[in-house]
């Protein structure tokens, strides 16, 4: 007897309908064809054991699966309850009569229950749209299925609970029904850190508010216990709400990557990713066995955060330079190429030396010019040159330390945030993919960030004196251009550039001399 069922695989954050056609015919052989891997090559043993324990004997006879399309390799055990369900279909366990509506996909455990798999989101949008009446997943991957509308998500703990729905007892299970538009808007200003609990650092904590307001990318620079980390890990809580649409790919992507957390429908808040300094390239930019999301895009319309800078290999950090530059990341291989989004904030800390006490008046630092110099050295022109803000903090005195009173609210900055990004993309509304002033071109900085002629003035005193580099100039008029945003000024003025020029301290050619 010949039987279809259908499930899906995933490859980037695309899903391709797969077609397991299972044939039963006296014999006692097993064979499998279809470009599967390890993983999907052992699901008969696993669901020869599942079979048993939920009271049926596994059938003594040949089978034959064939996975189509068979140019597509089939990898992870996702592929057990579509096969199951086959087998048992062919062996007339199961009616076969409303198979063909609904699209499975599970892993099964040897005593039959289910357990979650990873791109149930990506799957249930191919089911969409390949006009599948229903969907049917693990329990834990119901709800992230669901965010899809216009068809019916059912998630089951068993096996036996799957033969049962297709044996005519439908109406003993619900489909899953997620408001997801309720639970998104309810989580969005749902921060567990708030930049009123940190205390001092009010010029460090203005240039995270310049730069979540242009979405540039910054470095802090400071001694150890100056609070780097602790204010890099609430700039989430300043930047725009996601949309609809951006909590969408987000949520693909951790989907697809594994990392969505069980009972999870959407990503309501932007995501905030802090690998350790050992990561490798594999791990921060995708790939391995299946090329799954890295670091990079996992922290898609969310923040990257590098912490300790100076310890991450030279070679993890040029890796950086491509994503950083043109938002998506592609993994290539032998038989296929996939792409991946990334546009995401690039934060990162690090001392100002090896001893971490450069220019701290509270210690004293032991390093000298060119240890200084080394130490920087690992950190390349070009990609320096994609970091827009370069922030000093100073270490923290016993009166900031001490102060009681609460700081400003992340909530009262965020609505300044909103703002100057409101004008941007008002402002770039006619440039593709151009939606905020860290992505302005050269030829959108001569026509949107000119300064007035005081500006020019101060911009070309402060590269003569301050010995800035070249590739400073249009960063300090992206800046500009944002902190003008901030105040609502048509024209980038010379207060503008002179705080602009105030956050690019390692530019500046005497930073190793300076003490």
């Amino acid at each position: 007897m010949l039987v279809k069922t259908f499930c899906a695989a995933v490859m980037g954050l695309e899903a391709t309908t797969i077609t397991i056609e299972v044939n039963m015919t006296r014999g006692v052989m097993f064979r499998l064809s279809g470009l599967a891997d390890t993983a999907v090559k052992e699901s008969y043993d696993r669901i020869r054991a599942a079979m048993d324990n939920i009271g049926f004997k596994p059938p003594t006879a040949d089978i034959t699966i064939n996975l189509s399309p068979a140019d597509i390799r089939k990898e992870g055990t996702g592929y057990d309850l579509p096969l199951a369900i086959g087998i048992l279909a062919a062996h007339g366990k199961v009616d076969c009569e409303s198979l063909g509506d609904y699209m499975m996909i599970g892993e099964l455990g040897l005593d039959g229950n289910m357990k979650p798999i990873s791109g149930a989101l990506p799957i249930a949008i191919r089911a969409r749209a390949e006009k599948f009446k229903g969907l049917i997943v693990p329990l834990e991957n119901a709800r992230e299925a669901a965010v899809v509308n216009n068809l019916e998500i059912y998630g089951m703990d068993s096996l036996s609970d799957v033969v049962s729905f297709f044996n005519g007892e439908k109406e003993k299970y619900q489909p899953t029904i997620v408001d997801t538009r309720k639970e998104f808007y309810e989580q969005q200003y749902a921060f567990d850190l708030d930049f009123a609990e940190v205390k001092g650092q009010e010029s460090v904590k203005r240039a995270l508010e310049v730069a979540a307001a242009g979405s540039h990318n910054v470095i802090l620079i400071g001694p150890p216990g100056s609070g780097k980390s602790m204010m890099a890990k609430r700039l989430p809580s300043i930047l725009p709400p996601l949309s609809l649409a951006e909590s969408l790919e987000t949520t693909q992507i951790h989907s697809v990557a594994g990392k969505l957390p069980a009972g999870t429908s959407l990503i309501s808040q932007r995501p905030f990713r802090s690998p350790h300094h050992t990561v490798s390239q594999v791990a921060m930019t995708g790939g391995g066995v299946k090329a799954t999301p890295g670091e990079v895009s996992m922290a898609h319309h969310g923040v990257l955060f590098l912490d300790e800078l100076g310890e991450f290999s030279k070679a993890t950090l040029e890796v950086l330079r491509q994503p950083l530059e043109d938002r998506k990341i592609t993994i290539s291989r032998a038989k296929y190429t996939i792409e991946y989004p990334c546009s995401f904030m690039f934060v990162a800390s690090t001392n100002p030396c090896p001893c971490g006490y450069y220019g701290d008046p509270t210690h004293h630092c032991v390093c000298t010019p060119g240890q200084i110099a080394r130490y920087f050295s690992k950190f390349s022109g070009p990609l320096m040159d994609r970091i827009d803000l370069q922030v000093q903090c100073a270490a923290l005195s016993y009166k900031d330390i001490s102060n009681t009173a609460p700081g400003e609210s992340s909530a009262s900055i965020r609505e300044r945030v909103i703002k100057a990004r409101q004008i941007q993309e008002l402002r770039y509304k006619d440039y593709s993919g151009i939606y905020c002033n860290a992505q302005m071109t050269e030829k959108m900085i001569h026509e949107f960030a000119e300064p007035d002629e005081a500006g020019l003035s101060m911009l070309r005193m402060a590269m003569e004196r301050l010995s800035l580099s070249a590739r400073a100039y249009s960063r300090i008029l992206k800046v500009a251009r944002t902190i003008a945003d901030l105040e609502g000024s048509e024209r980038v003025q010379s207060q503008h550039i002179a705080e602009a020029i105030s956050y690019r301290s390692l530019d500046r050619g005497d930073w190793a001399e300076r003490g």
